[in-house]
């Protein structure tokens, strides 16, 4: 791990820690860094050894954004038409980016939000499966404040996890949430002190970790895909996920542990 890289990558005990690393700058999101996470999350999904992820940031923030002042450009005055007053254009393709990519993973995820999250940092904490807070962290939907809509998943993911009217409320305000509101509206599941957040998150990516690998990315699957499903359907997709696991090595540990009640120790195989 290289402490002065602007995305720091660790991994210990099958979890895998991913640190936004840009403190002075409040962890704003350069074009470098959109590249970087977006591998070393990839990187993460792709490791064997890997079974659950932890995504945090450095100093006072989570993650204030995109770097805007990197990701955007002035329209030259009088070329094709634009005027001194135009809007900033973005020359900035977001398809392919970490809240993209943290939707398709197979392995849990773990927000620990060290600090504030507002407009990408938000939809990417979004993204993760589990999301934490320390005490003095908010939630920042400040889009529609600067001109914009939430770019990378907020429209998608707050009506599912907090409800339309929810949704609409904190959307179309551009509201922000303390750590404690957070909990109440259903974004986060707790609230922890700041000085005991990165060991909470751990301590939950442990526990996942634990657990049989292959289930574990499997029950994640069949959630994701229970989003648009009908439950004919799901109940279908979970039978013939459940098939395959029932002949895993994994699956046959679990019960031995059980019946001899000892700890399973499980292979992902």
């Amino acid at each position: 791990m290289t402490q002065d890289a602007e995305v720091l990558y660790e991994v210990a005990d099958h979890v895998a820690t991913i640190t936004l690393n840009r403190p002075e700058r409040m962890n704003t999101i350069s074009r470098a860094m959109l590249g970087q996470l977006t591998e070393l999350l990839i990187r993460a999904d792709e490791d064997n050894d890997v079974r659950a992820v932890v995504l945090t940031g450095t100093g006072r923030a989570f993650c204030a954004g995109l770097d805007l002042g990197e990701v955007t450009r002035v329209p030259e005055p009088g070329r094709e038409g634009i005027s001194n007053s135009a809007t900033l254009a973005t020359n900035l393709d977001l398809r392919n980016t970490p809240p993209t990519v943290l939707f398709n993973m197979g392995k849990p995820t773990v927000c620990a939000l060290n600090g504030s999250a507002a407009g990408y940092g938000m939809d990417t904490a979004l993204g993760c499966d589990i999301r934490l807070m320390a005490e003095g962290a908010k939630m920042a939907a400040a889009f529609t404040k600067r001109g914009i809509v939430p770019e990378s998943g907020g429209t998608w993911f707050l009506p599912r996890l907090i409800g339309w009217s929810k949704a609409a409320e904190l959307i179309f305000t551009g509201r922000t949430l303390s750590a404690a509101e957070c909990v109440e509206w259903g974004l986060a599941s707790r609230v922890v002190p700041a000085g005991e957040l990165a060991a909470a998150a751990r301590a939950i990516a442990l526990e996942i970790a634990a657990n049989a690998p292959l289930a574990v990315q499997a029950s994640k699957r069949m959630m994701r895909m229970g989003l648009n499903e009908t439950f004919n359907d799901h109940v279908h997709h979970v039978f013939l996920q459940l098939l395959p696991l029932m002949r895993s090595e994994d699956a046959r540990e679990g019960m031995l542990s059980f019946m001899e009640k000892r700890e399973a120790v499980f292979k992902g195989r």
